[in-house]
């Protein structure tokens, strides 16, 4: 039996709901439907937006570290839900293309490519037999927004420049590369001072400490500083015809050595998988073809047995109906996990039997269902500043 999932109401907005309001924002005349409100106040026409991505960077982190942050909390904010899995794959995905993991095909960090039997990375793997316009599957509204007459384009660091993952999500943007974090507000800033301008300004950086030290760490509370200044600078500079929205691709959460899981350490959990995609945190695992339906059947069930307390367990089917992935084009199905383990605890799944273990130094970890991982902040700033903000 499935433990019960966490809710998701009809009223729930999520990171594919973001810039569809922001097209309508700028080009209301030319929106082909109404776009899904977005909570706290209406985006009003502007003549320019900037969307902040910040990787990693949590609704409830962000709460928990206000000190840090007393620009970005000096009010309250509403939240948006990262798409599932929570992961950057996914979710900065989800936020380009306006759709879900089992539309555009990016269902997690790692995940099966059925023709050539292997697992591919949605980050770093792409290759000719993965082509970012091909495999995502999805055009980026980027793309759209140009045929429109606007002046898309994405601020990020040098080093994604040239990248699959820049091929397969900002298609139609212009990239502009500034490696420091000031420097990349700067260049937004500029960039929207051109009427029609849809600015897409993306800061890994706290992500990428976070991984590493985990939320807590004095270096992850450095940077959370330093975005906050960089924040206040561009409200305090932007004119008042420019929209500035800030939010991100998932939350995080610090996950001990000890709470470790080595789950090939019992065999009857990799009973006839053959394939392991995924995180840590939330693992797709695949059946080799030769894996009748009695050795499904009792896999799954050691799953549940062993770690149904602490973990969500499900098979693909029951993803799909609970509509975890959204709608799932019959071409993106075989990519997600026969089945499924979500960690509901601060824990993490591990292969030993690979003899790269370096991604067990992680700290900081994501992809699962919890709030700690799924709620991510909705902060609106320059021509949407609530009222009362300075």
């Amino acid at each position: 039996m499935v433990s019960m999932l966490p809710t998701r109401t009809d009223d729930s907005r999520s990171q594919a709901d973001i810039l569809p309001n922001l097209l309508a924002s700028l080009r209301p005349e030319t929106a082909l439907q109404t776009p899904r409100t977005l909570p706290g106040i209406p985006l009003r026409p502007v003549e320019s937006t900037i969307l902040i991505v910040v990787d990693g960077l949590g609704a409830q982190q962000l709460r928990a570290a206000k000190p840090y942050a007393r620009f970005l909390t000096a009010m309250k904010f509403p939240t948006l839900q990262s798409v599932f899995p929570s992961t950057t794959a996914a979710g900065l995905t989800a936020i380009t293309t306006g759709a879900w993991p089992g539309q555009h095909g990016l269902v997690g960090y790692e995940m099966r490519d059925i023709e050539r039997g292997r697992i591919v990375n949605g980050l770093t793997g792409w290759d000719d037999h993965m082509q970012p316009e091909i495999w995502q599957r999805v055009e980026p509204l980027f793309e759209r927004a140009r045929r429109e007459g606007l002046h898309p384009a994405a601020v990020g660091t040098g080093r994604y420049a040239e990248s699959g993952m820049t091929r397969a999500i900002l298609r139609g943007a212009t990239y502009v590369p500034a490696d420091r974090i000031a420097e990349r507000f700067d260049r937004a800033a500029s960039l929207a001072a051109t009427p029609g301008a849809l600015v897409y300004l993306y800061v890994p950086e706290l992500d990428q400490i976070a991984h590493r030290y985990g939320v807590a760490h004095d270096r992850w509370l450095a940077a959370l500083e330093d975005l906050d200044t960089e924040v206040r600078k561009l409200h305090g500079r932007v004119g008042p015809k420019v929209g500035i929205a800030l939010t991100a691709d998932h939350g995080i959460v610090d996950v001990p050595e000890h709470a470790h899981i080595l789950f090939d350490r019992d065999p009857e959990l990799i009973a006839g998988i053959g394939l392991i995609g995924g995180e840590p945190r939330m693992r797709h695992l695949y059946f080799t073809e030769d894996a009748g339906a009695e050795r499904r059947a009792a896999t799954v069930a050691r799953w549940r047995e062993t770690e149904g307390e602490r973990s969500w367990v499900l098979t693909r089917d029951e993803a799909i109906e609970a509509g975890l992935f959204g709608p799932v084009d019959p071409e993106v199905e075989p990519r997600i996990g026969d089945v499924l383990v979500a960690a509901r605890k601060r824990i993490a799944y591990y292969d030993s039997r690979p003899s790269d273990q370096s991604s067990r130094g992680m700290v900081g970890q994501h992809g699962s269902l919890t709030e700690d991982e799924v709620l991510v902040p909705w902060i609106t700033l320059g021509a949407w500043a609530p009222p009362g903000r300075g």
